[in-house]
């Protein structure tokens, strides 16, 4: 089959993956091994990813517009950090040779996959131990560790993507948060940002597969809005071990091409 046979499937594979991203993150688990198995190109498949997700992060933090109101600080000193590890992020992508990052796109997916596995017992584990939130719900500043530590997740996010939610819900979880709809808005938040950075670089670059693209970021939006009002309504375990298992499929069908 060509690619515009196989349009609506990759769009299908952005709203879950939009979804997924609402609601705790790993979507890029999910797009790019779908848009690998369509012959697309690992820096072509990347760029296009990130650019169809990007209106589903956009979509799913209009859900949690609500849960922002009290974490407006937080969200103003995480924007500086965010955009400028975008911006290095992708870059380094664009300066990447097409065979080193073919040759790295399987660690990187296995180590996202394992980030995404341990996720949920991590963050119960920091949740329970701190708390930062004020009795009226905002919040004080984050520590300046923490600023450094979401450039990094920019850089890792405009790099290449998988697991940078996860990331960052692990980082919030650390300082203490604990409303999980208003960690999940802080971090689309950020990843809307280091990703509007990215693709606006990416577009400007030429890389991006815009039939592919466009019809993906369909997909996108409607899986965004779904996910964030559908996270409190769906159990997530199923969705999670699917993803595990795509996660571990796709790296190791990789790296075996590899060898």
């Amino acid at each position: 089959m060509d690619q515009t046979t196989l349009l609506p499937l990759t769009a299908l594979a952005a709203a879950v993956g939009a979804a997924m991203n609402a609601m705790a993150g790993g979507g890029t688990l999910v797009t790019f091994p779908a848009l690998i198995a369509l012959g697309i190109p690992p820096i072509t498949a990347n760029a296009t990813s990130t650019v169809a997700l990007w209106p589903g992060t956009m979509s799913s933090m209009w859900g949690y517009r609500a849960e922002l109101r009290g974490a407006r600080r937080w969200a103003k000193a995480w924007a500086v950090p965010s955009i400028l590890g975008g911006i290095i992020g992708a870059l380094l992508l664009l300066w990447t040779p097409e065979r080193r990052f073919a040759a790295l796109v399987p660690y990187l997916i296995l180590g996202a996959t394992v980030l995404f596995m341990i996720q949920g017992p991590l963050l119960r584990s920091w949740i329970a131990t701190r708390t930062i939130a004020r009795p009226d719900g905002t919040l004080d500043l984050p520590p300046r560790r923490f600023l450094l530590f979401q450039f990094g997740v920019g850089i890792y996010g405009g790099y290449f993507g998988a697991g940078a939610g996860i990331l960052m819900l692990a980082a919030l979880g650390l300082m203490g948060l604990t409303n999980i709809h208003q960690m999940n808005g802080l971090k689309n938040w950020g990843g809307g940002l280091m990703n509007l950075v990215a693709v606006v670089i990416f577009t400007a670059s030429g890389i991006v597969n815009w039939p592919v693209a466009l019809t993906m970021a369909i997909g996108a939006t409607v899986g965004g809005i779904g996910g964030s009002l559908l996270a409190q309504r769906v159990g997530q375990t199923w969705v999670r071990r699917v993803v595990v298992l795509i996660g571990f499929g796709s790296g190791l069908a990789m790296l075996l091409d590899l060898l």
